[in-house]
């Protein structure tokens, strides 16, 4: 009989096609938006460099973008990559006590993030995303001492918490991104400032994460590594503008600001 994680990974590998294939009807079979259509003839004709305009003209929303997804980035990776490192060199737990723990923290985190997203539409975008980053700040701490019990079901416990935090800031994160750029720019914007991030965030957290657990031998600065982030998060927050009801077919920051006060 196989064991629990590696049912899981055969599960996941026969779904990887089937992901695909959805992926795939999505892609062709779902039209572009009117708004983005009528943007695209608007623009038809002139030569305009995309990449160019978002540098010129949008620094501060790709900015707030890196920026925001700082703590979304580094929390998750410690969750669910560090935590399997911790587990087993540092708690000398079955791997398996790790895998098992995030992969029901997945189950729970994969139901509340739309939950999170529809938060957002009711009480704004900000509100909710400032809720998971001072939350991830203060579960960094809790969460390695609840790890630290070596209870398996308080392991679960710890990266299921951890895993609805970091919810409230992936629920809303793709409409409130979206809705800092104007529609001629808001794939590029999105994509320069999401793989910035990226790159500066989740590519090195986990080499991070165990870099200052083996120097220090302890889970005290990688905690404080994540409310770092976190910082640097609300920081970003503070000068993004909030975007619930703003119409996607103004163009302006200023148009979109009127738009949601109206």
């Amino acid at each position: 009989m196989s064991s629990p994680p590696r049912l899981s990974r055969t599960l996941l590998f026969l779904a990887a096609p089937v992901l695909l294939v959805v992926g795939l009807w999505i892609r062709l079979a779902i039209a572009e938006s009117p708004v983005f259509l009528a943007a695209q003839e608007k623009a038809a004709g002139e030569k305009r460099v995309p990449i160019v305009d978002v540098l010129r003209g949008n620094r501060r929303e790709v900015l707030v973008t890196i920026g925001a997804r700082m703590a979304e980035n580094v929390s998750y990776y410690v969750l669910t990559a560090f935590i399997l490192v911790y587990v087993t060199t540092g708690l000398h737990l079955p791997k398996s006590v790790g895998l098992t723990a995030v992969l029901i923290g997945s189950a729970v985190h994969f139901v509340t993030i739309p939950m999170w997203g529809a938060l957002s539409d009711r009480v704004g975008r900000r509100p909710v995303y400032l809720f998971g980053a001072l939350g991830m700040a203060v579960w960094s701490f809790a969460f390695f001492a609840l790890l630290n019990t070596k209870s398996s079901p308080v392991i679960v416990l710890a990266a299921t918490i951890g895993l609805v935090l970091h919810g409230a800031m992936y629920g809303p994160q793709a409409a409130f991104f979206a809705e800092q750029f104007p529609t001629r720019v808001r794939y590029t914007g999105l994509s320069v400032g999401g793989q910035l991030s990226s790159i500066a965030a989740g590519a090195v957290a986990p080499l991070v994460a165990v870099a200052l657990f083996q120097s220090w031998h302890s889970t005290v600065p990688v905690s404080l590594y994540v409310v770092a982030m976190c910082v640097l998060t609300v920081l970003a927050l503070s000068f993004a503008r909030e975007t619930r009801g703003s119409s996607l077919r103004v163009e302006t920051p200023e148009e979109r600001s009127v738009d949601v006060l109206a």
